[in-house]
């Protein structure tokens, strides 16, 4: 039977490129409009189980609101891929540039193609919901004068040619996103990183002996990303990501801070991904 793996977006997506890298190409994908959407279909047993999630960019930075989705969720975070983004024209067999009127894609996509875009000031851009949904756009009404941006996944999914290839300004451009998973138990073997939340007490130097706590256990503190407290008066929480070398630095850590904040949560412990 094949895995149900939630994604945001159409097949042909980066969402569903990174869930075919983790899980191999035997997975069926449900696609979803959202990353609310996402969620739920993750967290119900018979429509996904699990899901993947882009939680931040290279370039744009952390996806905010997909924290607070997280938070709002029973989900846990069991893995991590970091998808180097590469963006490619796409158009029908036999479309040639001199053919192309307009180009479609997602905001994202067509700004971070900015330099290439330019050099065509007559095409037309088109902003749409998913860099793959356009793919499949054009595929589908066999547009000979419409191109679209995507992965080379959605131009082999959907017999398009790539006219030109990894258009995008920046050429290091990751995504790092997270896989999701109800009902985990214990550690994997090998995990060297956990995702946590915590609420710090709203006084002078807590977040100071925080981060020293965690510098004196030989952790490696990869990412702190503050978020407000609804409620409060300008209080913050924080998302964390700890890296370590043995999870006995992770449980000496983790005894000390249920003491030092006022809220702590433990997303997943987890394998370091690796950049693709």
């Amino acid at each position: 039977m094949e895995k149900k793996v939630a994604i945001q977006g159409h097949e042909g997506s980066f969402h569903h490129q990174a869930a075919r890298y983790y899980f191999g190409r035997s997975i069926q994908t449900v696609p979803c409009s959202s990353f609310k959407e996402l969620v739920k279909t993750a967290e119900d047993g018979q429509r996904g189980g699990t899901g993947v999630m882009a939680i931040e960019n290279s370039i744009a930075g952390s996806i905010l609101n997909n924290y607070t989705l997280m938070q709002k969720s029973n989900l846990q975070i069991s893995g991590e891929i970091y998808l180097s983004i590469r963006h490619n024209l796409l158009v029908n067999p036999g479309v040639t540039l001199a053919d192309i009127q307009e180009v479609q894609s997602h905001p994202m996509a067509l700004l971070q193609c900015a330099d290439f875009l330019e050099q065509f000031p007559q095409w037309k851009l088109v902003e749409s919901q998913d860099t793959a949904y356009s793919a499949h756009s054009i595929h589908q009404h066999k547009a000979k004068h419409i191109a679209a941006i995507a992965s080379d996944l959605a131009a082999q999914l959907f017999g398009l040619e790539i006219l030109a290839s990894n258009i995008h300004s920046m050429q290091k451009n990751f995504t790092r996103f997270l896989v999701l998973d109800k009902d985990l138990e214990g550690m994997p073997e090998g995990a060297n990183k956990a995702s946590i939340y915590f609420h710090a007490e709203h006084h002078k130097g807590s977040l100071a002996a925080i981060l020293i706590r965690l510098a004196a256990s030989g952790i490696n503190l990869s990412k702190l990303q503050s978020v407000p407290v609804p409620g409060t008066d300008w209080e913050y929480g924080f998302h964390a990501d700890l890296e370590f070398t043995h999870t006995d630095q992770y449980m000496d850590v983790m005894q000390s801070l249920p003491h030092m904040t006022k809220e702590l949560r433990v997303f997943g412990v987890y394998k370091k991904g690796q950049t693709i």
